[in-house]
């Protein structure tokens, strides 16, 4: 339902904004630009984000307090919960659903997995997951000796929790999935120490308060051996690119969110903490602070998406 309606929102916005949006989006080369980067040191001290305040934090371009950043953040995702899904197909032209494929085969899902999933809300990671874990299974029950999956999706915000549920009884997925729905914080997460074999988090991390918190507790709740995998927003290589991504992101992404999610203000947000996330070999150096070793990053598409991994080893 919700492609239809990008569909059809999409054939009502100007052609030209499409066009634009495609050749940003998709460069000449390849869909999948990558580069990978290995062997990132820790960094010495702590990292304080632009601010260089323990006690403030970015909002997008705004200086806020921590737990007013929390709060805010909070609001915006409670306002465009309702149009998340169909606001990514008309801000990426439907590619974030590409990238999310490429994301979720390098996590190499497997029969028996147990997987948490943070700020995904929604559940287009989760559902993923599940689908590649299902084409592994033999179509009979699991036998007895194998452990079953799980796939545990944790949120700090209901609005987006409550989409997601909706979400998957449209598509069948109940208690006996293996799918579990979560209220909690990145930054002190409901479970226990190695409680999972991998964890994801897509376009959620820029938005978390205390980022170097999040990744510790990443690192806490995974088994030794276990993955940690995160797709982001990043920064354009090519400066020439990097003109008409931001010509592109602060003209046309907040007019969308006017016109579709009637949400100007949140989109202005959302485009302006991408600016403010660390660049990729610095948040690299930060996921190897955390205790994560084997760090690298993929980018794709020019670098406005990375995929970063790493292993609790």
């Amino acid at each position: 339902m919700a492609l239809r309606r990008g569909d059809q929102v999409l054939k009502r916005l100007s052609p030209r904004i499409s066009l634009l949006c495609s050749r940003l989006l998709a460069p000449e080369q390849s869909l999948l630009d990558r580069e990978s980067s290995h062997g990132f040191a820790t960094t010495s001290g702590n990292w304080q984000g632009a601010s260089g305040r323990d006690d403030a934090a970015d909002f997008g371009y705004k200086k806020v307090s921590r737990e007013e950043k929390t709060t805010l953040v909070g609001e915006v995702f409670k306002n465009v919960a309702p149009s998340y899904d169909l606001m990514n197909d008309l801000m990426s032209g439907g590619m974030h659903r590409l990238w999310k494929d490429r994301f979720v085969k390098k996590l190499h899902p497997f029969v028996g997995m147990q997987h948490l999933d943070v700020a995904g809300g929604t559940g287009d990671i989760a559902f993923r997951v599940l689908d590649a874990i299902r084409e592994q299974e033999p179509k009979q029950e699991q036998a007895a000796w194998g452990p079953r999956s799980s796939v545990v999706v944790c949120d700090i915000n209901p609005a987006m929790l409550e989409v997601g549920k909706k979400r998957a009884q449209e598509r069948g997925l109940g208690e006996a999935s293996g799918l579990q729905w979560v209220e909690g914080n990145a930054e002190k997460l409901p479970f226990e120490d190695a409680s999972f074999d991998t964890y994801s988090i897509v376009f959620g991390i820029r938005n978390v308060t205390d980022i170097e918190a999040a990744l510790r507790e990443a690192h806490r709740v995974l088994k030794p051996g276990g993955r940690f995998l995160c797709m982001e927003f990043s920064q354009v290589r090519s400066p020439t690119l990097r003109a008409l991504y931001d010509a592109y992101s602060f003209s046309v992404i907040p007019v969308l969110g006017d016109v579709v999610a009637r949400d100007r203000a949140s989109y202005q947000y959302l485009v302006e903490s991408i600016r403010k996330f660390p660049s990729q070999k610095k948040f690299a150096s930060m996921i190897a602070a955390a205790g994560f070793q084997e760090v690298t990053y993929e980018n794709l598409v020019a670098g406005a998406v990375a995929i970063h991994s790493g292993f609790k080893l």
